[in-house]
């Protein structure tokens, strides 16, 4: 894992304090004090690319839909293939959700 090289007191502090939002709302807050629009916007389009993968759709209409270089689509594919598995998490929990307030 690339991240363990980074492990220590500030990343666990970042990570927890994520850990501790309550809400979307909370979230919203949080992300907004602590990184930039593009940031943001920088992690929400890598997601979006990892759900596009994983639903098997080209890298033309990947980048065509989200703006995402084919770098950044690479990037994503490679940690899907051979990362740790924590997009897939990610992905199949949010669903998970979605389907649970859609009923």
């Amino acid at each position: 894992m690339q991240i363990d090289k980074l492990r220590g007191k500030e990343l666990d502090q970042l990570f927890n304090s994520i850990l501790s939002l309550k809400d979307l709302e909370e979230c919203y807050r949080f992300f907004d004090d602590l990184c930039t629009v593009n940031e943001i916007q920088s992690l929400a389009q890598r997601l979006e690319v990892a759900r596009m993968l994983r639903e098997g759709k080209t890298y033309h209409k990947i980048e065509t839909e989200t703006g995402a270089s084919t770098a950044t689509i690479s990037r994503v594919k490679r940690c899907l293939n051979y990362g740790n598995d924590a997009y897939e998490m990610a992905l199949e929990r949010i669903k998970d959700e979605e389907t649970d307030t859609a009923e």
